[in-house]
């Protein structure tokens, strides 16, 4: 008997609790079941969930997403594979920052105290963590790599600095992240100053080279849902490439998806960030212009870009010359045109576009049509609104006059890039909304940009046995948010790596993004100092099999996460393509009122409070039991009380002994078997498709059916033996200690997520009857319980036997029979 083994009258009034959650999360460290190790008998499977930020807590929103992801990665396990399922913390960023600010403390000092409370919360959760693999991303031995990696991808020419407009407060004097704007009409977080947008210097990582590699997803099993968020951010667009000229001469590169209606062309459109705004704007439109620009500043660019916005703009007092026609048209700067998408600057063809249009109608500018609506051939004189539906043919066009109007081979988007081709007036090209990653951010607590200004020789990147750039403690905080390192006395004073002579360090950190896009390597050997991770392991672990986390990260994380991997392939770091062979994202948790969790609402779930009353596995399988897993769902107090007891029972009837009842009989036996087979099948089909509330479902259905059969002589079978043991393997991954405690109690040898999973036997989990439904001219008049797979023959015969078919036949006799095994039977007279 295993030394875990304790007497059935402790077994009576015992019951599941947080105490055995210690217990058990003790011995699996001591006996470290769930070390790192390659085994190469085994597949391995490195499942991954995303790093939590040291926020302080674990909130339940973070057990919503961990939990579960655990549990399947213990179902595989299981099942054979060596499984890998580290955890970090992506440490550096912006709240640790503003808690420097606030609180007079170091960011290390309050960064480092949270990752301390969140590791003892996830080790209450009892996931199988390998701690000894544990990254934090704001650890010298860490950061030197992501500076590493800058570097490299300098050297690869990925890495670039230019002017970039950033997020500025004028009054703070000082740029600010995404997070720092608030409010619709976008004000600073610290001083609520209206944010402007500025030009600075910034370094740039060139993901747009990835921009069409990035749209091949055939290597990956990841939710068309972020599948089809990622394509449009990357936005591929088919189309010309077109330069107009102004008057005295500057080009004005336009991209277009319909350089066939460039005739039609009677107005262009700058985006206020234009460089060339400035410039061409006249002394009378001068003012006007730079108060327009101003306002254009404070806007975002979601809201720039909005379809409902009201279309507004200013002349700028000059012409540009369309290339096709050598028309005189004017030059106006209005937001709806943005520095991000194309080349800042497009051609207005108001008859066909429906902004261009609303902006001509409000400044009285010319409507030329130049395609027909279906079914004529001539232009009407003008339009209600834009046209911009398929078909007709074009018109005003000069060489394209009569050509079909489309995409489509032989139509004029073809022919017109044909005729820019042959007369030196444009090309075809392709566009992409995608950006190129700004990765400078004007902070402290992120890892330093590794580049040396030399004023002799230039930008250094600075040399790999330099590294890691620590960041200086001793850093002063100025109430104005500016970064300390820009005001350092010291630290920015540094030697050219070239010359030897003096120099100084770049002032920005890196984008915290830049530190997660990689995390999924440094697990491997987060102690290793020779490369960002131990290339032996990688070549046993990567990539990651399955990967899971919020769809909130669809266009950022995920996409710089492919980015990195690409790149890395491309230096020779990487063999492999993707970084995450498959991806699963969770659902949402809201609060009871089915509305988001939030401190003002009074609706936050706190998942220490719930640890402590319920235990692990309460708090973990009602999170799975919610609904389904990428959906999310509302808390319930009354449903994890009914989880709680659901897990009372599982111990009762582990715990059942013979009562002395007459012998079950046979069929009693056949019947808890089948049930048991089927159990098996359904969880095992459910846990590996993340189906986790219908497998508790068909769980819970196990042990009700099981509770009402404890009294009776089942207990003393073999078939309950059988139906015990793979109701606790089955809950093994759903909740971790209950089963290993009840598993030692059985006298089953240590530990329960060691064993295998268990299989089920098709014959046994076959119904060995099923209801058939007899119809006559349709119309069901019996049904009848019949064994499996009789054949159509004896379907029939019985169908002309029962009563009330017969009833209902009369002294007819049926001129067909439609028989459908297994479902029915249909008399037609």
């Amino acid at each position: 008997m295993s030394s875990d083994t304790i007497t059935n009258a402790e077994q009576t009034t015992e019951r599941y609790g947080q105490h055995i959650d210690q217990k058990w999360q003790q011995r699996w460290a001591e006996a470290q079941i769930y070390r790192m190790r390659e085994d190469p008998t085994r597949p391995k499977h490195y499942a991954l969930t995303m790093l939590p930020y040291p926020s302080g807590r674990i909130h339940i929103g973070h057990a919503y997403a961990m939990m579960p992801s655990d549990s399947r990665a213990r179902f595989m396990r299981m099942r054979g594979f060596n499984v890998f399922f580290p955890m970090g913390f992506d440490a550096f960023g912006l709240p640790a920052e503003n808690a420097a600010i606030q609180r007079s403390i170091p960011p290390k000092e309050w960064t480092y105290s949270n990752i301390d409370h969140m590791r003892s919360q996830l080790q209450a959760m009892g996931m199988m963590i390998d701690w000894n693999q544990q990254a934090i991303s704001s650890d010298p031995q860490y950061y030197k790599w992501t500076q590493w990696f800058f570097t490299q991808l300098y050297k690869h020419g990925l890495a670039y600095r230019t002017f970039a407009p950033v997020d500025w407060c004028p009054k703070d004097n000082t740029t600010l992240a995404r997070e720092q704007v608030v409010g619709e009409d976008r004000r600073c977080e610290r001083c609520g100053t209206p944010v402007i947008k500025k030009p600075l210097d910034q370094w740039l990582f060139r993901i747009t080279n990835y921009a069409e590699e990035l749209l091949d997803f055939s290597m990956i099993d990841w939710p068309e849902r972020v599948i089809t968020m990622q394509r449009n951010w990357i936005g591929r667009s088919e189309g010309a490439e077109v330069v107009f000229r102004t008057e005295r001469g500057d080009e004005l590169p336009v991209f277009t998806t319909r350089p066939d209606t460039l005739w039609g062309a009677t107005f262009m459109v700058m985006a206020p960030e234009h460089p060339l705004v400035a410039e061409l704007a006249s002394p009378a439109q001068r003012p006007a212009v730079e108060e327009y620009v101003r306002q254009a500043e404070r806007k975002s660019e979601i809201e720039r870009a909005a379809e409902d916005k009201d279309k507004s703009g200013v002349f700028l007092g000059a012409n540009a010359v369309n290339p096709v026609n050598d028309a005189r048209i004017p030059i106006w700067v209005a937001d709806y045109v943005l520095m991000g998408y194309g080349t800042g600057a497009i051609m207005a063809v108001p008859a066909h576009d429906e902004r261009d249009f609303a902006f001509a109608r409000r400044y009285e500018l010319p409507i030329p049509p130049v395609i027909s609506v279906p079914g004529s051939k001539e232009a009407p004189a003008s339009f209600a609104e834009a046209y911009t539906g398929e078909g007709g043919v074009m018109v005003n066009s000069g060489p394209l006059n009569g050509v079909p109007a489309g995409k489509g081979e032989g139509q004029s988007v073809k022919a017109a890039i044909a005729w820019l081709e042959a007369n030196g007036k444009g090309k075809g090209a392709v566009n992409y909304r995608l950006r190129d990653w700004l990765i400078s951010r004007q902070r402290y607590w992120g890892a330093p940009i590794p580049i040396i200004y030399c004023q002799q020789c230039g930008q250094q990147p600075v040399p790999d046995e330099h590294l890691p750039v620590l960041l200086p403690d001793d850093v002063e905080w100025r109430p104005t948010g500016e970064s300390p390192l820009k005001l350092h006395p010291t630290w920015r004073f540094t030697t050219c790596p070239a010359c030897g002579g003096p120099a100084e360090r770049d002032t920005d950190t890196m984008d915290t993004f830049m530190c997660s896009s990689w995390y999924q390597y440094r697990y491997l050997s987060p102690d290793y100092d020779e490369g960002p991770f131990d290339p032996a392991r990688g070549a046993y672990w990567l990539p990651v099999d399955m990967y899971t986390g919020g769809i909130e990260h669809a266009t950022l994380h995920l996409m710089y996460t492919r980015f990195f991997t690409k790149a890395m392939r491309d230096m020779g770091i990487v063999s492999f393509d993707e970084p995450m062979t498959a991806l699963r994202n969770q659902g949402i948790i809201l609060g009871e009122d089915s509305e988001k969790m939030s401190k003002s609402r009074g609706n936050v779930v706190d998942p220490d409070e719930l640890l402590a009353r319920y235990g692990s596995d309460a708090v973990r399988a009602f999170l799975m039991s919610i609904g389904p897993w990428d959906q999310g769902g509302p808390w319930s107090s009354r449903g994890i009380e009914g989880m709680s007891r659901y897990l009372n029972r599982l111990w009762t009837v582990v715990a059942a002994e013979p009562v002395g009842a007459e012998a079950a009989t046979d069929e009693e036996q056949r019947e808890l078997r089948r049930l048991t087979h089927q159990t098996i099948r359904k969880v095992s089909e459910d846990t590996e498709a993340f189906r986790f509330n219908t497998a508790l479902a068909t769980m819970i259905t196990l042990v009700n059916a099981m509770m009402k059969a404890r009294e009776s002589a089942l207990p003393a079978t073999p078939a309950w033996a059988e139906a015990r043991e793979a109701l606790l393997l089955l809950m093994a991954p759903y909740a971790p200690h209950l089963a290993e405690e009840l598993w030692a109690r059985l006298g089953q040898p240590f530990s329960i997520h060691q064993q295998p999973w268990p299989s089920w036997d098709e014959a046994l989990a076959a119904e060995e009857l099923i209801d058939v439904v007899l119809q006559v001219n349709g119309k069901v008049r019996d049904k009848l319980s019949v064994p499996v797979g009789l054949d159509a023959a004896a379907l029939e015969q019985l169908a002309l036997s029962s009563e009330r078919v017969r009833v209902h036949l009369g002294d007819k006799t049926p001129r067909k029979v439609i028989v459908v095994p297994g479902k029915l039977v249909n008399l037609v007279v």
